[in-house]
Order: structure tokens, then C-alpha cells, then sequence
């Protein structure tokens, strides 16, 4: 089992470690740039070239059914599923079969209308919330349980 993290832009890494230690799994960091990471023989980093989608294909490459994805990135939430891996967003919200594919639409009309609306598009997700914060941590404690009794562990 692991737990692999699109980290470039992760608000909730500090939280990883804590639930992922806890149950003794491993997490590996994945991020363009070096990011200082606990030290720890669980937590490991991997940096990858600066390349478009360089984390998100290596992430993607080796999620499987023992990984736990976190990622806010939609088309890696979709990849990884295919791939029979469990995935979470920072806030909380599970990327599941039956709702990446409307996850999906959302984000191709979201595309469509900041090309129409040019510089009037609205910008961004709203702020991070403690509620986020909160919520992710409770729905990582639930997919990590899912996850270890998945692999019999």
C-alpha cells in the first residue's frame, strides 16, 4: 500500500503524514521541485522533470489497487481510477467510478466558458477552509481503512 501525493500544490500534506504514519503506510511526495519533506522511512520524495504532466504521468504510472491518490487535478483522479486506485481530493471529496465522469463534463464546460469569457472568467477555487482541511483528514481515515481492508491487511 501506498499513498502517492501530487504535491506541487497540496494544501494538505502535513496532514498525509500524520494519518498515513498512523496507519503505517507509506507516502511518496511527487512534485516538480524539491520539497522539504519529514524525515521519516515512510516519506519519501520523488521529483520529476519540469515536463507538462511529468507528476501526474508518474503518478499515474504507478497507481494501482494498494494506492491512495491525492490529487485536486481531475484528469489524474480519472487515471488513476482506471487504474484501480482509491483517490482523494485536498478537500475531502472522493473521486469515485460512478462520479469522474461528471467531474469530468464539469471541467470541460468550466475550460469552455473561461475561453469565451476571456479576461472576465472567474479565477480559481475558492479559498482553502478549515472545513476542507477538517474533511479531508476524516475521508482519508476512511479511504486508508478501505484501503488496508482491501489488501487483507
Amino acid at each position: 500500500m501506498t499513498v502517492l501525493v501530487d504535491a506541487d500544490a497540496c494544501p494538505v500534506k502535513e496532514e498525509v503524514y500524520r494519518v498515513a504514519l498512523r496507519h503505517g503506510v507509506p507516502v511518496i511526495i511527487v512534485a516538480n521541485a524539491y520539497l522539504r519533506i519529514p524525515e521519516h522511512r515512510l516519506i519519501s520524495r520523488q521529483v520529476v522533470t519540469d515536463g507538462f504532466d511529468a507528476a501526474d504521468n508518474w503518478i499515474a504510472e504507478r497507481a494501482d489497487a494498494a494506492s491512495l491518490v491525492i490529487t485536486a487535478d481531475i484528469l489524474l483522479a480519472q487515471r488513476a481510477l482506471e487504474k484501480g486506485a482509491r483517490v482523494l481530493s485536498p478537500t475531502g471529496k472522493p473521486f469515485t467510478d460512478a462520479s469522474i465522469g461528471n467531474a469530468v463534463a464539469v471541467r470541460a464546460i468550466h475550460a469552455d466558458l473561461r475561453a469565451g469569457l476571456g479576461e472576465n472568467a472567474p479565477r480559481g477555487a475558492p479559498p482553502f477552509s478549515k472545513q476542507d482541511r477538517s474533511r479531508f483528514l476524516n475521508a482519508m481515515e476512511v479511504e486508508m481503512v478501505a484501503l488496508k481492508k482491501s489488501a487483507g491487511a
